[in-house]
């Protein structure tokens, strides 16, 4: 194995660390939506006289954390379907022309040279460049592409992102954007139905009585209102912070099945100067895109904005990183160019 290799392996494997790390951090929080308030009433409770309720069994969090897993696996079993009805796309059954048909046999070679299955195929009806890949595993997997996409890159440039694509399937990062997506609407959906409970019931149940509460039990209570509030912010910054983790990842690991990371420099090239959104496929579903379906202007930018708020690295880096793959194969003699800046 060249030194190149062991240079793209080892940006592979950093990026899979810190995604585990942002995945852990998402459940925990989560976690503590669900049994902070748990937390905070067993507090109260503990020192109060024993004929007092004791607050026990977490079952705020137990009710909560069962019924919101309900919803994220219907969300997870369902969620591919969901997003190709709402982006109209039409599956790719006979390739009826010269252009679907070149995109049929570049998913069909893209898949044997990784090894999984061939994905279903769909076309979405939208001029702006894009595409995605959806799914829970790979026997599971759909490959979708804008119209505009075949329209503007040539072989090697479709070969590229559907390569790019690929390599979602096979790191199952459709698996996991999947589940963190539906997380996300559950933490959300969590987060409205314990206000809505504080709001309407949580101000019973304090009796009276001239004792102050526990002083920890008020710290933790007034930690877990505010998460409350912040939840559904923060979790969908953790999964932006996870899916931008895993584009860097796709990218390099195309480039490695089609040996050409110039190829798919020049098609993200191509796909940033279509400013325009890409209608069709909802915001909900960014973090499935290569590129970001909306106009882009954070995902533009470098620095605290895009690092926060961007469901995509910067452009210009991911660029960056892919052509300095392929100067490095052009002085190694050929093959492929792993070489990433940190």
């Amino acid at each position: 194995m060249s030194e190149s290799d062991q240079n793209l392996f080892a940006q592979q494997e950093s990026n899979k660390r810190k995604s585990a790390w942002l995945v852990a951090g998402f459940l925990l929080f989560f976690a503590w939506i669900g049994f902070g308030g748990d937390l905070a009433l067993y507090l109260e409770t503990r020192d109060l006289p024993p004929e007092r309720y004791h607050h026990v069994i977490p079952f705020i969090g137990l009710i909560a954390c069962s019924i919101s897993g309900a919803i994220a696996w219907f969300a997870w079993r369902n969620g591919a379907g969901r997003v190709l009805a709402a982006t109209g796309a039409q599956e790719l059954i006979t390739p009826a022309t010269p252009e679907l048909k070149q995109l049929d046999n570049v998913v069909e070679e893209m898949a044997i040279a990784g090894g999984i299955p061939k994905p279903k195929i769909w076309i979405i009806p939208d001029p702006d460049p894009n595409a995605f890949a959806t799914g829970r595993d790979p026997l599971t997997a759909h490959i979708a592409v804008t119209e505009g996409l075949l329209a503007v890159l040539d072989r090697d440039e479709l070969q590229a992102v559907v390569a790019h694509e690929m390599s979602h399937i096979r790191n199952y990062d459709i698996r996991l954007m999947t589940l963190l997506a539906a997380m996300v609407g559950v933490v959300a959906l969590m987060s409205d139905v314990m206000r809505q409970f504080l709001r309407f019931g949580g101000g019973r149940g304090r009796g009276g009585g001239g004792k102050k509460g526990n002083p920890l039990a008020l710290i933790v209570l007034v930690l877990w209102l505010i998460s409350l509030v912040l939840a559904p912010l923060i979790t969908s910054l953790l999964s932006m912070a996870v899916s931008r983790k895993r584009e860097y990842l796709a990218d390099a690991t195309g480039a490695q099945l089609t040996r050409n990371p110039l190829a798919l420099a020049s098609a993200l090239g191509k796909i940033e100067g279509a400013t325009a959104a890409t209608k069709c496929i909802a915001r909900g579903a960014a973090h499935l895109c290569i590129v970001d379906p909306g106009e882009r202007k954070i995902a533009d930018r470098e620095g605290f904005m895009a690092d926060f708020f961007a469901s995509h690295p910067p452009m210009r880096l991911r660029v960056a990183r892919l052509r300095a793959m392929g100067y490095a194969a052009e002085k190694q003699g050929g093959g492929t160019a792993p070489v990433l800046p940190a």
